[in-house]
């Protein structure tokens, strides 16, 4: 019986050394082993936070040295100020640009033409079989841009294939546009005396060539 009891001691003295010495390899081999390649690290520790900081800066700073940041601003705030900001960029990138010439005040004069005729001129329409009647008036500062603008559209709306004829009223002017097509003439009755106003490709240039002192309503 004493016998059976020192066996069974030694077999459970046996299993508690084998248990120890497995969960020894398992630390051991948790803590030191190197992960597979192409398989991530089980510990990564994070870069610290002043340093991920400093990067972001970094990043943000050099984004906006090339001028690409999301919130910087790209309007002008006034579309006259912008129209005049983009052609004296434009001056000032051409070499060739003859400063003794250039009249940004004629630009100015001009633009403020565009905004009384268009905000201010009354303009009342007559249609017809084969085109538009308008006759276009206003007071003051808009009798002038009326008497300016309109006249010297004509060549514009000749150029695009239209009949356009300007008379000159004590207080505005009539403008005439017809054409011989059908099609062409319910377009000029939809567009309406503004909807003509702003046909054809020639405003932007035209507004360089004044700024240049190279051509004056």
């Amino acid at each position: 019986m004493s016998s059976f009891f020192w066996k069974a001691g030694l077999a459970g003295i046996a299993m508690i050394g084998a248990t120890a010495f497995a969960s020894a390899q398992h630390d051991h081999s948790g803590s030191d082993a190197k992960p597979k390649q192409g398989e991530p690290s089980q510990q990564q520790t994070p870069p610290p936070q002043g340093d991920m900081h400093a990067k972001m800066m970094q990043a943000k700073h050099g984004m906006m040295m090339e001028g690409k940041t999301d919130d910087q601003p790209a309007m002008s705030g006034q579309q006259a100020f912008g129209t005049i900001q983009e052609i004296v960029r434009a001056l000032e990138a051409d070499p060739a640009t003859d400063w003794s010439k250039v009249s940004i005040s004629a630009l100015r004069e001009h633009l403020i033409d565009m905004d009384e005729v268009t905000m201010h001129a009354a303009a009342a329409e007559r249609t017809f079989a084969n085109g538009i009647e308008m006759t276009v008036t206003g007071e003051g500062r808009t009798l002038a841009g009326i008497k300016r603008m309109v006249p010297a559209h004509v060549h514009e709306l000749t150029q695009l294939g239209w009949n356009a004829v300007a008379e000159d009223l004590p207080n505005g002017v009539k403008l005439t546009v017809t054409s011989d097509d059908a099609t062409q003439a319910t377009k000029l009755k939809g567009l309406g005396f503004m909807g003509i106003m702003v046909q054809g490709a020639h405003h932007q240039q035209h507004h360089l060539m004044m700024a240049k002192g190279e051509f004056v309503h």
